[in-house]
């Protein structure tokens, strides 16, 4: 009785194994069970490869093949645009004022050479090169270092603080360029990649998306400043500056330029100066040497819930005109206080850094079609552009290489507001008198020995045939300065 017992357990046993392993097999097939395998080969070669880097805090994860968020493979793209990124390798001589130079009026004896670097990107087989503004500041020596290691003094074509662009020029052909794209297509959530040379860690790569556009930071100094950043969440750290921001088709559609910090180094947010703003500044500065500014000849204010109800504003959109300049392009073309701009040339803008980058693709003397809201009801207004002196005509500023720097008289608008009655700006600073004495880009010389300047010629007459000059004159902030030069 106790044989038949144990026989009929042995094989119930078996018949239960049997039926255990046919329900295995019929869930995890040979093919799958390879698929598992690799899987956690996979997740094996993981924990190696990260052994030496928190391994014990890193939790296997499985992936599949199909990735709902679309292709994420950039190399294609960085093949693209990584070999017309360079490195850009600056220095110039800080002087060493000592308390003498000050009471007498002296250049100083002594300076101390001052190094730094960015990135740049090429533009064009021929050599031009376009980088940020502040990457070349004061520079006397630029050297251009290209991925391949080549390495090519440079040329500044031209630059402007508005934009934060500069051009350089090297002497080279069948250089590697990238094309430009358009960012006005870039759409939120787009994966853009910028490229740069962080901590001078050469040919760096880093992917994120598109944050936000038009955005407004208020970094730079220019009182004109235009402001439309492309945000990313691109990784940007010191020395990306002047890099490229390219899209998945290896495009340019921004140069990096800043990124929101409080100590010096990424924390999530980048910014990049938009490749439609990059491509007019250049052309300017190759034709001209120097951006031909357009102005509207308004004050405008954005719109937001608040303001809406303060004004009796039905719908959130567009920008509040809220002062005409006399004789300016829109008082001319008949835009009025109360008007609300909704489109430039049917392109929607909702704040004054989308308006300023609209307008900032033109030059004085063209004529634009402005969409306006009044009371209600749209308009279309045609507005020819003007520019700082309120004429249609094109500027070029007068160069005195004995001060190493660019004039050119002030508007009257400027002599309104900086209560002054004459004078002449400085637009740019070159190694030389002024670069040497501190004498920035901005500044308005009112006076020279105590001689009223309406005009660079007045200048030029005034520093001829002496030793010595005292300047005083006041920048755009409305700093009073004073300058003594030995010349």
């Amino acid at each position: 009785m106790k044989a038949k017992v144990w026989l009929i357990g042995f094989f119930a046993g078996l018949l239960g194994a049997f039926v255990a392993i046919m329900i295995f097999w019929g869930v995890y097939s040979p093919k799958e069970l390879e698929n598992v395998s690799d899987k956690h080969n996979l997740v094996k070669e993981f924990y190696e490869s990260h052994e030496n880097n928190h391994a014990d805090i890193i939790q296997p994860v499985l992936f599949g093949t199909n990735q709902a968020a679309g292709e994420t493979n950039f190399t294609n793209s960085v093949e693209l645009g990584l070999p017309a990124v360079v490195h850009v390798k600056t220095q110039y001589n800080q002087p060493n004022y000592t308390l003498y130079d000050f009471i007498f009026g002296t250049n100083p004896r002594y300076s101390t050479p001052v190094m730094s670097s960015g990135s740049g990107v090429i533009i064009s087989a021929d050599g031009y090169i376009v980088t940020n503004n502040h990457v070349i500041n004061n520079a006397e020596i630029i050297e251009v270092v290209l991925n391949n290691k080549n390495s090519y003094p440079a040329k500044l074509i031209g630059r402007d603080a508005t934009t934060d662009i500069a051009l350089l020029k090297v002497e080279a052909e069948n250089l590697p360029n990238i094309s430009y794209g358009d960012s006005d297509e870039l759409r939120i959530g787009e994966w853009v990649i910028a490229i740069g040379n962080p901590f001078n860690l050469t040919s760096t790569a880093t992917a994120g998306i598109v944050s936000a556009k038009a955005r407004n930071i208020n970094i730079m100094s220019d009182n004109m400043a235009i402001e439309s950043f492309i945000q990313t969440d691109a990784a940007v750290n010191p020395g990306n500056s002047g890099g490229a921001l390219i899209n998945t088709k290896g495009e340019l559609v921004g140069i990096n330029t800043a990124i929101a910090s409080k100590n010096g180094s990424f924390v999530g947010y980048s910014f990049a100066i938009p490749v439609n703003i990059v491509r007019k500044v250049v052309a300017d500065l190759v034709e001209f040497g120097e951006v031909q500014r357009a102005y509207l000849g308004l004050d405008m204010v954005d719109i937001d819930a608040q303001i809406a109800k303060k004004l009796d504003i039905t719908n959130i959109e567009g920008v509040y005109v809220a002062r005409i300049w006399d004789n300016g392009a829109a008082d001319k073309a008949g835009i009025e206080i109360g008007d609300i701009i909704v489109a430039i040339n049917s392109n929607q803008v909702n704040s004054n850094s989308e308006l300023l980058e609209n307008i900032s693709r033109f030059r004085p003397g063209e004529t634009i079609n402005i969409l306006v809201k009044r009371n209600n009801m749209p308009k279309k207004i045609k507005v020819k552009l003007q520019n700082k002196y309120g004429e249609t005509g094109l500027t070029q500023s007068q160069s005195i290489d004995k001060l190493g720097a660019k004039f050119e008289p002030i508007s009257n608008n400027d002599k309104t507001r900086l209560r002054i009655n004459s004078g002449v700006q400085v637009t740019d600073v070159m190694p030389g008198k002024f670069a040497a004495n501190g004498i920035q880009k901005g500044f308005i010389i009112v006076k020279i020995n105590n001689t009223y300047i309406n005009s660079v010629e007045d200048i030029e007459k005034l520093i001829n045939n002496t030793d010595g000059v005292f300047l005083e004159g006041i920048y755009p902030n409305g700093t009073t300065a004073y300058y003594a030069l030995k010349l």
